[in-house]
Parts: C-alpha cells; structure tokens; sequence
C-alpha cells in the first residue's frame, strides 16, 4: 500500500510539473502570437476591440519590402546583418581568448583582474553612453556601422566567466601533454582546446550575434537622425511613432516578425550546443 501511494504522489507532482509548464508555456506563445495576427491583420488601426483579424492579408510583408520610401526596411535590416556578423566575430574571439586566458594562465593580480571586469559588468552599459559617444566623435566613427561594430565589441572581455567555466572543465592533463610534445599555448589554444570547445563556442556566437539586432540605445545615439544608417531596432521604433503608428503599425509588426525569424533558426539549429555551453560552466577559479 505505501509503493501504491509514492507512486500516486510521483504520478500526481509529475502531472502538476508538466501542467504548469503547459500554462507557462501558452502565456509565453500568447504575445507571439498576437503579433503574427496583427502582422497578417488588413485594418491598420493599432486600437482595436477584437483579437483574430476581420481580414487576413500578407500586403504588410510586401510593404515591408517594396513601400521603401519612408521606411526602407531591407536596408535597416542589412545594416543589422553587417553589425551583427563583425561584430560577432570579433566579440567571439576576445571572449574565448580573454576566458582562455584566465582559466590556464597564472600572472599577479589575475584575481583582481577577474573581479574588476565582473564589477563592470553589473553596471548597464549605457551608463557610458556620454563617454562612448564624444569617444567615438574623436573617432569620427559616429554615424557609422563602424562605430556601431566598436561599441558592441568593445565590451566583450566583460562576459568572460561562462566561457571561462567551461574552459576550467577540460583537463589540464592535456595541455600538460601537449607541451611535453612540444606544442605552445597558441597551438594548444586554436588546435587542441577549441576543437573540444563546441558548446561554448555556440554559446558565445549566439549571445554576441543577437545583441544589436535587440539593441536600441546606442544604436540610436549613435546613428541619431541618419536614416540609412538605422538598424532594425531603430528603424521599427520609429515606425510607431505618434504621426506614424495609425498608418504603420501592422507592418511594424510583420517587421518584427520577419526579425525574428533568422534569430529563431539560428537558435533552433544551434539548441543543443548552446544548452550544453550554458550548464557546462563551472564557478571554479
């Protein structure tokens, strides 16, 4: 009688577990698809008493792509795809290195090193905006998707730990072997531990490729009023403006829409990697 009961308990808190997230899930899914309605909605009106569209059109997803005169959105969005692929390179790169770095090496004040640049990464970043802008006007980079490039780069050192955690969980036995065979801390960083580093890799490409397609701050200090220069996030926002949200608010929303897209697939196909990066990382110093 007792197993009949722990069983009945187990059956019953598993049913809970998977009742719950059920609900949670649906709360999540019901915005995204509020915004597909409305992206495929025919009435342009922002302020309306129902939900499911009287008429259904894709129109908006052609404007969003043909009706360029005011708001050229393929430019916005190549503009966003320049941005997001050097700067993710570039931002990859000096995460693994950095984290790399300061999982293997031992140097004075690596500690202090390692707390100071977690100290700076609890503050916003906008926090600097004032600097970073007259940085970049010294620079003549603002205005530019140069500027932009600099900026989401620049930080990148910041978010070293997850990488470093990872890196702290290969066996150091394999270095040690590398070097009795004569390989260097370069040869064994690019041919030995990135190779087994896939995860994290993942990880960081994902994080670093999202950040200025989700950005809207410094991106509009710094392109300010230069419109060809906009990136998507820019661009959308002033789509519904107030002289503009009664004319454009569906295609604002089947632009979201369409940006949301290649950030899905990439996750979608990157999924088991980047969860392994996530829950691979360790605290150990």
């Amino acid at each position: 009688m007792s197993n009949f009961k722990r069983f009945l308990k187990h059956e019953v808190v598993d049913f809970l577990y998977h009742l719950l997230l059920a609900v949670m899930s649906v709360i999540w899914l019901l915005p995204v698809a509020w915004l597909i309605l409305n992206s495929l909605r025919l009435e342009k009106d922002p302020y309306i008493a129902y939900i499911l569209p009287k008429t259904f059109t894709l129109q908006n997803y052609v404007n969003l792509f043909t009706n360029t005169r005011d708001f050229d959105f393929p430019r916005w969005f190549m503009n966003t795809l320049t941005v997001a692929i050097f700067s993710c390179l570039i931002s990859t790169l000096l995460i693994l290195m950095i984290s790399y770095t300061l999982s293997r090496l031992r140097f004075p004040a690596r500690r202090l090193y390692m707390n100071i640049l977690l100290i700076l990464g609890m503050f916003p970043g906008f926090m600097a905006m004032v600097a970073v802008y007259h940085l970049l006007n010294l620079m003549n980079l603002t205005q530019t998707l140069t500027g932009l490039v600099v900026i989401y780069s620049s930080g990148a050192a910041l978010t070293y730990y997850v990488a470093k955690g990872f890196f702290d969980t290969i066996p150091r036995s394999l270095d040690e072997a590398a070097t009795l065979d004569g390989a260097s801390k370069n040869t064994i960083f690019w041919r030995i531990t990135l190779p087994m580093s896939r995860p994290i890799i993942t990880y960081t490409i994902i994080l670093t490729f999202i950040a200025p397609w989700v950005d809207f701050i410094f991106a509009n200090v710094i392109m300010r009023g230069k419109s060809d220069k906009w990136t998507v996030a820019v661009g959308l926002r002033n789509m519904i403006e107030r002289n503009n949200v009664l004319e454009y608010f569906t295609q604002f929303c089947a632009g979201i829409v369409v940006v949301s897209i290649p950030l899905v697939i990439l996750f979608m196909l990157t999924q088991k990697n980047y969860v392994a990066g996530v829950t691979s990382g360790s605290t150990k110093g």
